[in-house]
């Protein structure tokens, strides 16, 4: 067995986690909305349509923010056609996924949704095909009292209080609707978020950065949209998708390092621009669509409603890997502070649905373990792992590690990342005398072992059984630490 040390100190911190970085992406695409969340049809659905299963599992990932309604979709999407009478509302194509859009999931549904889930929604608007005006008069609807025209639309009396606003979405990309240079992209998204601040100056809006690193554009797009938008914007967004195209888990495992290597350039690029600015002025990093995707791909629903898109089937080297996401967002808690699993539900999703069932699959489980325990105040883990070699990734750490504090409980989190070795934790804490007293593990000897239909079990955490510190090979542990009565 090897050893490895991990060494806290509550003085080495990055200060508060904020909960938001916990949060979800809802997307009108595929099954994600109709036959995912909203499913009339389903005998566990309620009688609003909504899946109730879907609601109780989300519940457990405790996620604090939603966006929708994209994503690729929202560029060319129109906000009204899902708000009034459903009996009303029109039928469209949907230019991003090829597929028909009913419109009966619209906005108030989803604000009703997300309270239902106990979550707040994170709006996103169309700075494709539409502008700063169509923004201004979603903000009208949603956060203005009764009086105006919009805002006397909505069937709910009282405002519903959006808070977070994403200002279009992937602007860099050839593949969005309405596609422009970062140039033209700015001053929409600079015009949109004074309009609907001018209406609700309590909210936050968060602009579009890069799609991927592999963009030509990349972290130029995003300076130059940075530099324009400054005074206005609240938040800058990145995206990254990992996958394991070569099949080669020892690769995969090592995505941590890539995820903290995009993380390190949106930082450095947003001191840049606040040092070009001269500005005290803190905007933070709005990571809002991440996960593992690459075996499902194809964005052509064949004009179909609800067509069967993007449903990747998840296995334990997946969740290792989503593990590695939220670690990285713990570890680097002081400028990370919104992040949105995309998606929730049967698209690139942690669970699946049928008509009277639901999987949940493996990347659930790693979410669930960090989301439901990983708040207070994120502490910086000085790590003395063993490596491996990692490919063209080079010699990487075995053990991947992340800490919070919790008050008197500090918890810690780690992914081996090892085929073989088990590696044992020697725990240190300043200042005060800790020792573990639960933990939860999720592993197995089968990197590509998944939860399917005929065997949903196969994947599902452990209790830790007391004793040494142990992470076993391909593994990923909680650990719960409590001061040592004396």
């Amino acid at each position: 067995m090897l050893r490895a040390s991990v060494h806290l100190d509550p003085r080495w911190n990055r200060g508060p986690v904020d909960p938001r970085i916990y949060g979800g992406f809802l997307e009108h695409l595929g099954r994600a909305v109709h036959e995912g969340v909203y499913d009339p049809g389903s005998p566990r659905s309620d009688a609003r349509g909504f899946r109730t299963d879907v609601i109780d599992a989300l519940k457990g990932l405790k996620m604090p923010v939603m966006r929708y309604p994209g994503g690729n979709y929202v560029s060319a999407h129109d906000w009204k056609d899902g708000i009034g009478p459903r009996e009303s509302r029109p039928r469209r194509p949907d230019f991003a996924w090829r597929s028909i859009e009913p419109n009966t999931f619209g906005t108030d549904e989803f604000i009703e949704w997300c309270r239902e889930v106990g979550t707040e929604p994170m709006l996103a608007v169309n700075l494709g095909t539409a502008g700063g005006r169509e923004a201004a008069e979603y903000v009208e609807y949603t956060n203005r009292p009764r009086g105006t025209s919009w805002a006397d639309r909505r069937p709910s009396e009282e405002p519903y209080g959006v808070k977070l606003w994403c200002l279009g979405n992937e602007m860099d990309g050839p593949w969005q609707a309405g596609h422009v240079p970062a140039s033209e992209y700015a001053m929409r998204a600079e015009q949109a978020g004074k309009l609907m601040k001018g209406l609700d100056p309590s909210i936050e809006t968060v602009v579009a950065g890069s799609s991927a690193r592999g963009m030509s554009t990349y972290l130029k797009w995003d300076r130059e949209v940075l530099e324009y938008c400054w005074d206005s914007a609240d938040y800058i967004s990145l995206h990254r998708y990992s996958e394991n195209h070569r099949n080669d888990t020892a690769w995969f495992l090592a995505e941590g390092v890539e995820i903290e290597r995009v993380i390190s350039d949106y930082r450095g690029l947003v001191e840049f621009v606040r040092g070009v600015k001269k500005s005290d002025k803190r905007v933070g990093l709005s990571f809002d669509e991440w996960n593992v995707w690459y075996r499902q791909t194809g964005g052509d629903g064949g004009w179909e409603e609800a067509p069967h898109l993007l449903e990747e089937v998840y296995n334990l080297e997946d969740a290792l890997v989503c593990a590695q996401y939220l670690m990285a967002f713990l570890r680097n808690a002081d400028v990370l502070k919104i992040g949105c699993l995309a998606q929730i539900v049967n698209v690139i999703a942690p669970m699946l649905t049928k008509t009277d069932g639901l999987l949940i699959q493996s990347i659930y489980h790693t979410i669930r373990m960090i989301a439901e325990t990983g708040h207070g105040t994120a502490l910086t883990p000085i790590v003395d792992s063993p490596t491996y070699a990692a490919g063209d990734r080079g010699q990487v750490p075995m053990l991947d590690v992340a800490a919070v504090q919790d008050g008197e409980k500090v918890w810690v989190y780690a992914v081996n990342r090892s085929f073989e070795e088990s590696v044992e934790l020697d725990l240190r804490f300043e200042h005060q005398s800790l020792a573990p007293v639960a933990g939860e593990i999720l592993g197995g000897n089968d990197p590509k072992a998944a939860n399917t239909w005929e065997n949903p079990n196969v994947l599902s955490p452990k209790a830790w059984e007391g004793g040494e510190v142990v992470v076993s090979p391909l593994s990923f542990a909680r650990f719960e630490l409590r001061p040592v009565p004396r």
